[in-house]
C-alpha cells in the first residue's frame, strides 16, 4: 500500500490528483495537457511532482506511449471515485449559490410589511419555492443580528448603524381628507 509522505495536505497535491486523472482520460501528456490549457512539459512535471510525493512511479514512459503501472494503477482506482465526488460536490455547491433557498427571516413595520410586501409574497414564493419566508412586523428594528434576522424592511430615512442600508424605492406620502373632515365644526367660535 502506498503512503502519502507527512507534511500536511497542500493544493498542489489535490492539482496533481487532477492531473494525473485527466492523463488516466486523455491517454497521453500531450491531449491532457491540451484540455486543461497546460504544456506537455508542465504535465510531466506535475505527475512527477505528485510521484514524488507519494513516493511510487505511476507511468511507465515511452517515447510514444505512457501507461499506468501496476501501483499506478491501484492508486488510481483508489482515488478516482473520490475526485468525481469533489468534483460534483464542486459544481453541486457553485449551482446551489445560484438558487434561493433557505430561511430568510424579514424584519419589517407594520404598514410596509401590510401595503407593500403582503400583495407580492405568493409571485415571490411561488418563483423561489426553496425559500422559508418568515415575516416579523415589528415597530422597531431591535437588535436584528441578536434576533437572528437576515434583513429589515422600514419606511423612512434610517437611522444611523454599522448596518447596510439600501434603497429599495421612493414613494411619497399625499395627506388626503374629505371636505367634511377638514371643515370646522358648525358651532365653533370663528378663528381668532
Amino acid at each position: 500500500m502506498t503512503k502519502i509522505r507527512s507534511g500536511g495536505f497542500d493544493r498542489r497535491l489535490l492539482e496533481g490528483l487532477g492531473i494525473l486523472s485527466s492523463v488516466v482520460k486523455a491517454g497521453s501528456f500531450v491531449a491532457a495537457g491540451e484540455s486543461l490549457g497546460l504544456t506537455q512539459s508542465a504535465v510531466s512535471r506535475a505527475i512527477a511532482r505528485l510521484e514524488h510525493r507519494i513516493g511510487v512511479r505511476l507511468f511507465q514512459r515511452t517515447a510514444r506511449s505512457i501507461s499506468l503501472t501496476d501501483e499506478g494503477s491501484r492508486f488510481y482506482e483508489a482515488v478516482a471515485p473520490h475526485l468525481s465526488a469533489i468534483a460534483d460536490a464542486t459544481v453541486e455547491t457553485g449551482n446551489s449559490s445560484k438558487k434561493v433557498r433557505g430561511r430568510l427571516r424579514v424584519n419589517v413595520d407594520a404598514g410596509t410589511g401590510h401595503f407593500l410586501l403582503t400583495p407580492n409574497l405568493q409571485p415571490f414564493l411561488a418563483k423561489y419555492p426553496e425559500l422559508s419566508l418568515e415575516l416579523m412586523a415589528r415597530d422597531r428594528m431591535g437588535d436584528l443580528v441578536r434576533e437572528g434576522f437576515d434583513v429589515a424592511i422600514r419606511f423612512g430615512i434610517p437611522e444611523p448603524s454599522s448596518l447596510k442600508a439600501r434603497l429599495l424605492m421612493r414613494t411619497r406620502i399625499v395627506t388626503c381628507a374629505s371636505p367634511a373632515y377638514v371643515a370646522p365644526p358648525r358651532n365653533a367660535p370663528p378663528p381668532s
